[in-house]
């Protein structure tokens, strides 16, 4: 039997140097000062014996060992954060804290029309929310970081389970003094090489947009690249090109007060599945049922 055992707080703040290899953001993330996680560390590696992560001047690099710690580290906060939960699930549905990481493409335009209501109808319910994209989120997911992520399908979930929230069809906008624009919808085609802006990399809706139009050639000739659907919606609002928008945006008004047009682009892909995902085996998979249901009513 070891005669110490690190403590949930200590490995909570070596694996928040691991993702972060700064030591006050690390203490950002963990909110405390750099003083206490600092401290907290080098107690760990005194009382383990070993030396963990290897300082500098400029340079935060763990060890070969210390990196294996923080992969254990991992699993025993996430085995931690499941215990927690696996309370709680005993209890009423939908209290307490749910960490919920939303892609940029669905936070904005979705979450405004259903928080309203949740916070009315689930006052117990403390949804806390992080906007990050599909890789970084369900990376976030499989780490404990967060417990469930609002993303769009068609994309590569891995084991995680999942259940649909909505349909959202993809448009092809048009500056309103476009030369080509069609009566009703868009056939693939029809989108000009050169032509087309497009969200940078990491975004999960160009890979649907490319999928639709079923012509990868597309994002090599793409004519410029956005961090943003409003930054796309203002740079065809300039003429600069044409851009693919999700339904759900356009509900909720990214078009206002512009000169863009939208129509349907005419594919048996051009949609995307809005799904809630969280980890396979979760003791709250009720609440995450239960949320998806909400959240499909919204």
């Amino acid at each position: 039997m070891a005669t110490y055992q690190p403590t949930l707080k200590q490995l909570q703040y070596l694996v928040a140097l691991s993702e972060h290899l700064h030591f006050g953001r690390a203490a950002e993330a963990c909110f405390v000062s750099q003083s206490t996680l600092s401290a907290g560390i080098r107690e760990l590696e005194s009382l383990l014996g070993v030396t963990l992560v290897e300082r500098s001047r400029r340079v935060v690099r763990f060890t070969p060992l210390g990196q294996n710690v923080v992969d254990k580290a991992r699993l025993i906060l996430r085995a931690a954060d499941e215990l927690t939960d696996m309370v709680q699930a005993a209890g009423k549905p939908l209290v307490g804290a749910l960490r919920m990481a939303v892609i940029p493409t669905i936070a904005p335009f979705l979450l405004p029309r259903v928080l309203p209501r949740l916070r009315r109808e689930r006052p117990d319910l403390k949804l806390l929310l992080r906007e990050e994209t599909s890789d970084t989120a369900l990376d976030h997911l499989q780490n404990g970081r967060v417990d469930c992520v609002l993303l769009a399908l068609p994309y590569a979930i891995g084991e995680a389970q999942h259940e649909i929230i909505a349909q959202d069809r993809l448009l092809v906008a048009y500056g309103r003094d476009h030369p080509d624009i069609p009566a009703d919808s868009v056939v693939p085609d029809a989108i000009e090489q050169g032509h087309l802006l497009m969200l940078e990399d990491g975004h999960c809706l160009t890979e649907h947009a490319l999928a639709a139009c079923n012509r990868p050639e597309l994002r090599a000739s793409a004519a410029m690249i956005a961090t943003s659907l409003h930054t796309l919606v203002q740079m065809v609002n300039n003429d600069l090109g044409v851009t693919m928008l999700p339904q759900m945006a356009i509900d909720a008004g990214i078009l206002d007060g512009t000169d863009v047009v939208a129509r349907p682009l005419e594919s048996p892909r051009a949609v995307r599945e809005i799904a809630l995902v969280w980890r396979k085996n979760s003791p709250r998979e009720a609440d995450f049922r239960l949320l998806a249901a909400e959240l499909r009513t919204g």
